[in-house]
């Protein structure tokens, strides 16, 4: 149960009587990690090789000032120019990091404690296609499909924040994609958004924007909702220049990192799962300790994305098995070490929101969530192995990370389920459980109910017209799109940004009615 449930206040029943709200069936951030593909001896030999890497081998490549902060904490620089972390700095960072933080949203009615094996799930990813809502065919992703994500997004509970999903493909410098994309994101939704950024010169410019938006200088820092997404490795162990440089300005301005390392088994990572695990942990382990170094304080996501390979071939297979026990693997992992961490499922290689594609994103998605990950990425809406993306998968996916999270939650097991009371009663009355108290009180707090997924009868099913999950979630999406037009951001505020950036996206395609949906 999230913490944030607890907090809502009870009503008050007839004679002033205070009356426990019903909580219901699944809230952000249930406890997993019941399920573990890594015996405690296989974790501990995993742990020895992530040391052993990061001090025998280390990374190379790091940037000037991040070196000089690194050596100055205990680090230092072989004859090779690789930056080299002894046990006990790698032990140190590990112990006294943040266990639990809260992620923000823009309206602190979304806000995520991140950490304890509480799971949640979210979007992700950065395709560079969208297919099209009215010719279903692909095409390139522009600033006004992060806007109506974004909007999708604020209207599906089990999508838990909006980490940008598509490139913008419509802008003209690096420097136009790093604004708009932020724009775009905090446009359409107040749940928390991620973002990535080039280069340092990136995060400074949109510090203002974001600023703006939580109400004046200084105010982001005291409620950051806008994490950085940094790749801060290019696998194998060596350090990205522009993202290290991006996250240490993220770092401190107070954004949270979502510390990435994206290791390819088989092509930049090993074949072998367990040595594809350990590399990514121990390149996530560099980036936290250059984090706790600038900040102690920082929030820092240990974010092991290690992804498969089709050996056959050379291509990304994120649909496949050996990606739903990587990324829960790697999800224990974080476990073992306590992190607030993130694991990526749900990449089916799929191009169309299909059979494989459900079957695909259900056996990762499931396998990451109740191995316990703190932070399931790209996990709605994705297509073709992270290269695309479909309106309507948001809305299926919403219905299947529902009934994913109703599965984490488990059993509950007390003298009231076990339900005694309730059988004697049923069989020395009625017979039957249907009008009992019981069922209609647990209806509501121990079942969840699909918006898409049909359970009617054949017969009815066919009377009503026989279409299905595909056809009822698209038209969810143009119920959402043509009447969810948010003004999360004030004229006053919109037009500062506006003054100050170039902004791509139209104002009046952010108005109802505009006619493109």
């Amino acid at each position: 149960m999230s913490d944030l449930s607890l907090r809502r206040p009870n009503r008050r029943g007839r004679g002033g009587a205070e009356v426990t709200p019903l909580l219901p069936p699944i809230t952000p951030g249930m406890v997993g990690g019941r399920y573990q593909p890594l015996t405690q001896s296989e974790m501990e030999r995993i742990h020895h090789l992530v040391l052993r890497l990061l001090e025998d081998l280390g990374l190379s490549q790091v940037t000037p000032t991040l070196e000089a902060r690194a050596i100055e904490a205990g680090a230092w620089v072989d004859d090779a120019g690789r930056l080299r972390f002894p046990r006990a700095l790698v032990e140190d960072v590990i112990a006294r990091t943040r266990r639990k933080f809260i992620l923000h949203g823009i309206d602190p009615i979304h806000d995520l404690e991140i950490g304890g094996q509480r799971v949640h799930t979210g979007t992700g990813g950065a395709a560079p296609t969208i297919m099209d809502f009215n010719t279903g065919k692909y095409r390139e992703s522009t600033v006004a499909d992060l806007y109506d994500i974004a909007r999708l997004v604020d209207r599906l509970d089990n999508v838990h924040w909006y980490h940008r999903s598509v490139v913008a493909r419509d802008t003209d410098t690096i420097l136009d994609l790093d604004m708009n994309t932020p724009y775009a994101c905090l446009s359409g939704t107040t749940k928390s958004i991620a973002v990535s950024y080039t280069d340092g010169n990136s995060v400074r410019a949109v510090q203002p924007m974001l600023d703006l938006v939580a109400g004046g200088e200084g105010k982001f820092r005291q409620r950051p909702f806008c994490t950085a997404v940094c790749c801060h490795v290019v696998p194998p162990m060596r350090f990205a220049t522009e993202s290290c440089e991006a996250l240490e300005a993220a770092v401190l301005a107070g954004m949270p990192i979502l510390l990435v390392s994206a290791g390819q088994a088989g092509a930049t990572a090993p074949a072998a799962l367990a040595g594809a695990v350990a590399q990514a942990c121990a390149e996530v382990l560099a980036g936290l300790i250059l984090c706790n170094i600038i900040d102690p304080d920082c929030r820092g996501i240990f974010a092991t994305w290690p992804f498969v390979s089709d050996l056959r071939t050379g291509a990304m297979s994120g649909g496949s098995g050996e990606q739903a026990l990587l990324s829960a693997a790697c999800a224990q992992m974080a476990g073992f070490y306590d992190l607030p961490n993130s694991v990526p499922a749900g990449m089916t290689d799929s191009k169309l929101p299909d059979a494989q594609s459900g079957g695909e994103k259900g056996y990762t998605i499931s396998l990451a969530a109740h191995a316990g990950a703190s932070m399931i990425h790209e996990c709605a809406g994705m297509h073709g192995s992270l290269m695309g993306t479909a309106f309507e998968s948001y809305v299926l996916d919403n219905d299947l990370l529902g009934a994913i999270l109703r599965t984490v939650k488990g059993v509950e097991v007390s003298e009231d389920t076990l339900s005694f009371d309730v059988i004697r009663d049923v069989v020395m009355g009625a017979g039957h459980f249907l009008g009992h108290p019981q069922t209609f009180s647990r209806m509501k707090t121990d079942y969840l109910y699909p918006e898409i997924a049909d359970r009617r009868s054949i017969s009815e099913w066919q009377d009503a017209g026989a279409r299905d999950a595909r056809a009822v979630a698209r038209d969810r999406v143009q119920k959402i799109l043509a009447d969810h037009y948010p003004r999360h951001i004030g004229d006053d505020v919109d037009n500062r940004l506006r003054a100050a950036y170039n902004i791509v996206l139209p104002r009046a395609r952010m108005l109802a009615g505009n006619g493109f949906w």
